[in-house]
């Protein structure tokens, strides 16, 4: 199973696009996968005769776990399987999971051995010095045995100690509201129940962690829409016959990618003990998916054209949901923009998505009476709603930001500059 994202700790095959006895050569896409941020394309980077598939479709495996074999043709690939490790003569397997070059071959074995976890490197290295795995602690991942923890055994380094577990602040006989909800096991017996999937996992998981971690404070502004829906309108006149077309969304997109450059202030990302300013405005499109939430990135969007962009985020969107995206797509952004407005919704506020410093919350456009010049008229209102790491940016670095990019929407001729 390899590791498509940088956040992956296992992978659902969604297909496979080859079967057993196909060709595969370097390059060629071989299966889709499910990862904790999409269902995305693996291509082989070796060739030869799929020989055997190990996890079929809809199976799950963890990281560096063996999920198919490709050698030559005719290679008897009947005594492998995940307790003995590959065939004779396999490829130089890495830490990491990956395979080197050199043909035949299996994925790395990095799954359990009668209840052992170990990377191929570390079952290499143990069978090579006699070492018994099952006597060794494993340092990685879920207990995983890798390289430095061989590496210990044989020169008589302990490992490095485990701290305890720190006291409880609340006795045991008084939980929190939290930990009280962590003590529900099972659900209603009259309620259908389900495993989430592994976007749905990596969704909550990272929702969690930014609420919990990232000091949010949140900034509401209101949009008079009238120029920007005018706006639009005229350029999808212009552009029906080639087929482009303009959603608000892209106008917001477009705002918040100039915005960000006039505030640089704003545009930095937290990361500990350091700060990193960014240069270009990579935005973030939040996709509503059936499963979960993607968000996949217009890289430079600063740098586009209106035209340009519309085009790349609809292409983004298209592919989302159909589940093509690669991986270099969604990750790198910089702010994020969530526009629920399709759905009727008027008003809400977005969970940061780490570590950008901020993300902004799109409503619908619902035509409310307003003052104008002394007068009563009808005019389109869009809210939005910023939220942002504190730690990153100011009240006032989010109120400037957020300044601009209302009146850039308002005024979209400077959208085109």
């Amino acid at each position: 199973m390899p590791r498509l994202s940088d956040t992956m700790e296992r992978g659902t095959i969604a297909r496979w696009l080859k079967h057993e006895g196909d060709t595969v050569a370097a390059g060629d896409v071989v299966a889709e996968i499910e990862t904790d941020k999409a269902t995305m394309e693996y291509q082989s980077d070796i060739e030869g005769v799929l020989l055997r598939i190990l996890v079929g479709d809809g199976e799950i495996a963890e990281l560096g776990a063996p999920i198919g074999l490709v050698g030559a043709v005719g290679e008897d690939v009947s005594g492998f399987t995940p307790a003995n490790g590959a065939p004779p003569a396999t490829a130089d397997l890495r830490d990491d999971g990956a395979s080197a070059p050199p043909t035949a071959h299996v994925a790395a074995d990095g799954g359990a051995i009668e209840g052992i976890k170990a990377s191929p490197v570390a079952r290499r290295m143990a069978q090579d010095a006699g070492l018994d795995l099952r006597n060794l602690t494993g340092s990685g991942p879920d207990g995983r045995i890798v390289r430095i923890d061989i590496e210990r055994a044989l020169t008589g380094e302990a490992p490095p100690a485990v701290a305890a577990p720190a006291a409880a602040a609340v006795p045991p006989t008084t939980p929190t509201p939290a930990a009280a909800a962590q003590t529900v096991t099972s659900a209603p017996t009259e309620a259908e129940s389900f495993a989430p999937s592994t976007m749905l996992r990596a969704v909550a998981s990272r929702m969690v962690a930014s609420k919990t971690q990232v000091p949010h404070f949140y900034l509401e502004r209101e949009i008079d829409m009238q120029a920007a829906l005018a706006f639009r309108a005229e350029l999808n006149a212009a552009w029906e016959r080639s087929g482009d077309k303009l959603s608000v969304n892209d106008l917001v997109v477009r705002a918040c990618a100039l915005a960000l450059q006039e505030h640089p202030t704003f545009h930095r990302s937290w990361y500990g003990d350091r700060i990193v300013q960014h240069s270009s405005s990579h935005v973030g499109v939040a996709v509503a998916l059936e499963e979960g939430l993607i968000v996949p990135v217009v890289r430079g969007a600063d740098a586009l054209s209106l035209r340009e962009l519309s085009g790349v985020s609809r292409d983004l969107a298209q592919r989302a949901r159909a589940g093509t995206l690669h991986q270099r797509e969604i990750e790198g952004g910089t702010f994020t923009v969530s526009n629920l407005g399709m759905l009727d919704v008027t008003n809400f506020q977005a969970v940061i998505n780490p570590p950008e410093p901020g993300i902004l919350a799109v409503g619908a456009a619902v035509e409310r009476p307003v003052a104008r010049g002394g007068e009563v008229v009808i005019r389109p209102i869009m809210s939005v709603s910023l939220s942002v790491d504190h730690r990153a940016a100011s009240g006032a670095d989010g109120a400037r930001l957020l300044q601009t990019i209302v009146q850039l929407i308002e005024h979209p001729l400077g959208l085109i500059a």
